[in-house]
C-alpha cells in the first residue's frame, strides 16, 4: 500500500455507533414489532421478561419469545420516558408501547461489548398506570 493510499483511508471517517444511534434504532423496530431486526441487538444470552415469561434465554429463543408477543399485541407506538446510564458504560431506556390490546411498559439495558452496544436485559410488563 503506498503512502497515498494509506493517508486517504486515514482521512475516511469511520462511522460508530453511538448508544444513541442504538436506543434510536431499537425505539424505531419497538414501534414497528420487527422482532428479527431487535434481536440483531441482543447479547448472546438475553435477561427476558415478556408478560409472564422471565428467565436468561439465548438469543434466537428470545427472538421467538417477542414475535409471538409482537403477533398477539401488533405495535402502535413506541415511546420513551425515560433514559439514562448506569455503570460499566450501560445505558437504560424506559418507554411505553402502545398496542392494539393496551399500554405495555418497557425496560430495556443495553452494554458496549466490544464496540458494540446490545441488549442484554428487555422487560415488556403491563403498565398499571396507563391501562
Amino acid at each position: 500500500m503506498n503512502l497515498l493510499a494509506i493517508f486517504l483511508f486515514l482521512l475516511i471517517p469511520l462511522k460508530s455507533i453511538t448508544p444513541d444511534d442504538a436506543i434510536a434504532s431499537i425505539s424505531n423496530l419497538m414501534k414497528t414489532g420487527n422482532s428479527a431486526e431487535i434481536a440483531s441487538y441482543f447479547s448472546t444470552n438475553v435477561d427476558l421478561t415478556v408478560l409472564e415469561e422471565e428467565d436468561v434465554y439465548s438469543k434466537s429463543q428470545a427472538e421467538v419469545i417477542l414475535r409471538n408477543f409482537f403477533k398477539s399485541h401488533t405495535p402502535k407506538d413506541f415511546s420513551i420516558l425515560h433514559q439514562g446510564a448506569s455503570k460499566e458504560d450501560s445505558k437504560y431506556v424506559i418507554g411505553n408501547l402502545s398496542t392494539s390490546t393496551g399500554n405495555y411498559r418497557c425496560y430495556f439495558l443495553l452494554k458496549n461489548i466490544n464496540g458494540k452496544f446490545t441488549i442484554q436485559e428487555l422487560r415488556i410488563e403491563i403498565d398499571k398506570v396507563n391501562k
